[in-house]
């Protein structure tokens, strides 16, 4: 999608802190850290949200799991723990209409949250 955010800063047209990529997904540094560690992950095909998952695209949903999992071990959280989030729509506070999953680490998460 031309005018989508996160669609430019996987394509590289807006810059990023790139924490990850490969040919189905983009990670890069939450420009509004919640946790010391705060990055999210997008599909590089526009997918709008969670809603828009389907049987045809799931796959790199589930790509993209497998690479927070990676990421954990690898940056180093894994065994502390770390929360995946994803807002869908108005009321759960998805301000840019692209499938995006935040990863926070390296503090306490409260529950309930938000």
């Amino acid at each position: 999608m031309s005018d989508c955010l996160f669609c430019k800063i996987a394509a590289g047209e807006i810059p990023s802190k790139k924490v990850y990529e490969d040919d189905l997904c983009y990670a890069f540094c939450d420009i509004n850290p919640q946790a010391p560690t705060h990055f999210l992950v997008v599909p590089r095909a526009h997918i709008q949200s969670v809603s828009a998952v389907t049987e045809e695209n799931a796959p790199v949903v589930g790509h993209i799991f497998a690479v927070i999992a990676r990421l954990s071990e690898e940056l180093g959280f894994a065994g502390s723990g770390y929360r995946v989030v994803s807002n869908i729509g108005e009321a759960g506070q998805q301000t840019v209409p692209h499938l995006h999953f935040h990863v926070l680490a390296g503090r306490d998460m409260t529950w309930p949250p938000g």
